[in-house]
């Protein structure tokens, strides 16, 4: 891949760019069609386009395999301690009014922004493993053999 200069340019230039839009749709979702599963994915794409131009280990070494393993389980955490904390407070799981008892709207609000922040954070990162599993195993037949 090293005569595709422009591919490569290119690439860098819209990685940024998808994982703003991403953002975009995470913290909008609330207020649009969006949210955390749909901007998981869309974040997961820009470091896959990233892996498929730069090569599999360039991208490792900007997302090690470690940390996307490490940041989906953190993603699942916060979605499940935002439950628990409605249960400690004697609500039910997931009631969003236990966050703000006083405003019941602002809690709705905080509450739907933590999991979809959960959710986002957790669709991100298992499709990057995701990637990693398929892209790093060793093909079965050669290239000449295709």
């Amino acid at each position: 891949m090293k005569h595709h200069l422009i591919l490569k340019v290119i690439t860098k230039f819209m990685v940024g760019v998808i994982v703003l839009f991403g953002l975009y749709v995470q913290f909008h979702g609330d207020y649009s069609p969006g949210g955390g599963f749909q901007a998981g994915v869309i974040i997961a794409a820009a470091f896959i386009l990233y892996g498929i131009v730069m090569g599999l280990e360039n991208v490792q070494k900007v997302m090690p395999i470690w940390f996307a393993q490490k940041a989906a389980a953190l993603g699942v955490l916060v979605y499940a301690l935002t439950g628990v904390f409605s249960i400690i407070f004697g609500f039910e799981f997931l009631n969003y009014h236990a966050i703000s008892p006083e405003h019941p709207k602002h809690g709705q609000h905080y509450g739907i922004i933590l999991v979809e922040l959960g959710v986002g954070i957790t669709v991100t990162f298992v499709m990057i493993a995701i990637y990693y599993s398929f892209a790093g195993r060793t093909p079965r037949l050669d290239d000449k053999e295709w």
